[in-house]
C-alpha cells in the first residue's frame, strides 16, 4: 500500500518549483546591506547574518538560502550544507560561523564525527564520501496530550543512518565541519511531506545548488536572533524542532560544558511552562506589553501546527512560524559577542537545559518570555526556575541540539556571559 508519503511524491516536483520561485525572487541589497522589500516580503540585512554565506534570508516566511553541496554515501547521492567549522581562515572563506570547539567533538565520543574522503581538504570543494546519512523516510508525528505538553504520542521524521554525524573531518585534516546533509537521491525531491528531504527543507535546486532551510527566531544576549536547526539527539525534541534524530550525539563531550573550553558544547535554554502565545495575541492576562509572547515546549505545542508538515504548500504553518510558534530558545553566547572568550564558546552543538518555573513564579506572572542566558541563571539563583521535577536546580538535560546561528533581526547580542556562584553554566 502507498504511503501518505508516496501519494504525495508526485506533488514534490510542482512544490519544489513553488519554493523556488521564493528563493530565485531576492531583494535588492545596497553596498551597506539595507533591507529592501522584495513583492514576497523582506529580505535580512546582509551585514546581520553571520553565515554570510547564505544568499538570502527571508523574514517573510522565514528560510534562509543556503549553498547546497553534493556527496555520496555508497552508492547513494546526498545533499548537505555548510554552516560551522573550526578553523578561524576557512571559516572567513566559507562564509560560515567560527566554532573551535568543534575540534572536541570526538574526545570520548568516536561516532560524534564522521570520516569522510575527498580529493581537495576543504570541504565542499570536490566530490565527497560520506560514512553514513540521515534516513528521511519515515513519517513524523505527533498529538498533544490533555495540557498539549508532554505529548499524547510521537514518532520521529528522520533518523540518523550507521555512522550518520553531521560533524565530519575530510580524511587526513584535522579541521571539524558542522556539513548536515539535507537531501537524499537524485530527485525528485518531496518539500511537503519530506520523504526524502529534512522536515525543515523548502526547497532544492541542483542546479543553482541551493537550498532553502526553515530557521527559528530565538534570542542571544537580550536579541531577538535567527538559528538554523538540523539535528537532536533526544527523539521528541528533534520532532517538535522538526530536525533529524541521532542518538549518538548524546555522549559528545560533555554535559553541563557550556564555558568549559574543552566541552564541545555551549548552553542553550528552553521551559516547559512559559506562558503561551503568538506575538500578536494579546498579552496574557496580567502581562504588560509582548509579555504574553513567550517560547518553550507548550507554547510550541499549542501554537505551532505541530502535526502540520513545514512546507511553502503550507502557509497556515510558516506563518505562525514567522509569529514565534517555534521553540524560540535562548542561546549563553553568539558569535557577535564582544568578549574574545565569550565568540570562543559559541557552538552550533547545544547542550539543552530544560526549565521549570516553580509555582511561586507562575503565580507571580513571572514565566513570561525570555531572552538574556544570564536572566534565566539570577531565576534559577533564585529557586524560580528549576529542572523538571521541582528538586534539581537547572543544568544539562543531556539532550543535544544542533542549530548554527544564522543572523539577528536588530542589534547584534553583544553579552557578555555572567556565571552566577551556584548555578550550572
Amino acid at each position: 500500500m502507498r504511503t501518505r508519503k508516496s501519494r504525495l511524491a508526485a506533488l514534490a516536483m510542482t512544490v519544489t518549483l513553488a519554493a523556488l520561485s521564493v528563493s530565485i525572487v531576492a531583494s535588492a541589497q545596497d553596498d551597506e546591506g539595507t533591507t529592501e522589500s522584495a513583492p514576497q516580503g523582506e529580505t535580512l540585512k546582509k551585514a546581520n547574518q553571520t553565515i554570510t554565506s547564505a544568499s538570502r534570508v527571508d523574514l517573510t516566511r522565514d528560510f534562509a538560502t543556503l549553498p547546497l553541496h553534493k556527496g555520496t554515501v555508497g552508492e547513494e547521492t546526498v545533499w548537505f550544507v555548510i554552516t560551522d567549522v573550526s578553523d578561524a581562515k576557512l571559516a572567513r572563506r566559507l562564509g560560515v560561523n567560527h566554532s573551535p570547539k568543534l575540534s572536541n567533538i570526538s574526545l570520548g565520543c568516536p561516532a560524534c564525527a564522521q570520516t569522510v574522503k575527498s580529493s581537495n581538504p576543504i570541504l565542499g570543494e570536490a566530490p565527497v564520501e560520506f560514512e553514513g546519512a540521515p534516513d528521511f523516510s519515515p513519517t513524523r508525528t505527533v498529538v498533544g496530550g490533555p495540557t498539549s505538553f508532554p505529548p499524547q504520542s510521537f514518532a520521529v521524521g528522520a533518523i540518523g543512518g550507521a555512522n550518520y554525524s553531521p560533524f565530519v573531518t575530510v580524511e587526513g585534516t584535522g579541521i571539524v565541519y558542522n556539513a548536515p546533509i539535507v537531501a537524499t537521491g537524485d530527485g525528485p525531491f518531496d518539500v511537503t511531506t519530506h520523504e526524502n528531504t529534512h522536515d525543515r527543507t523548502l526547497a532544492i535546486d541542483t542546479e543553482k545548488m541551493t537550498t532553502d532551510h526553515l530557521f527559528i527566531r530565538g534570542f542571544a544576549n537580550g536579541q531577538p536572533i535567527l538559528y538554523l536547526s538540523f539535528e537532536s539527539s533526544d527523539a521528541f525534541t528533534a520532532v517538535i524542532e522538526r530536525s533529524t534524530f541521532v542518538p549518538a550525539l548524546t555522549d559528545a563531550p560533555f554535559p553541563n560544558g557550556g564555558g568549559d573550553p574543552d566541552s564541545a558544547r555551549a548552553s542553550i535554554f528552553t521551559f516547559v511552562n512559559a506562558k503561551t502565545g503568538l506575538e500578536d495575541d494579546p498579552p496574557a492576562r496580567g502581562a504588560s506589553d509582548g509579555v504574553g509572547r513567550s517560547q518553550g515546549l507548550t507554547h510550541a505545542m499549542k501554537g505551532g501546527f505541530p502535526g502540520r508538515d513545514a512546507a511553502v504548500a503550507n502557509p497556515e504553518v510558516l506563518e505562525v512560524f514567522r509569529r514565534g510558534a517555534d521553540v524560540s530558545n535562548i542561546f549563553d553566547v553568539f558569535p557577535t559577542n564582544n568578549r574574545p572568550q565569550d565568540r570562543r564558546e559559541y557552538s552550533p552543538l547545544w547542550d539543552l537545559q530544560v526549565g521549570v518555573y516553580s509555582d511561586a513564579a507562575v503565580a507571580e506572572g513571572l514565566n513570561g518570555l525570555k531572552t538574556d542566558a544570564n536572566e534565566v541563571r539570577r531565576f534559577a539563583s533564585r529557586g524560580l526556575v528549576t529542572a523538571p521535577g521541582g528538586e534539581d536546580p537547572l543544568g544539562s538535560a543531556n539532550i543535544l541540539i544542533n542549530c548554527p546561528a544564522l543572523g539577528f533581526l536588530e542589534s547584534a547580542p553583544r553579552g557578555p556571559r555572567t556565571t552566577i556562584p551556584g548555578v550550572q553554566p
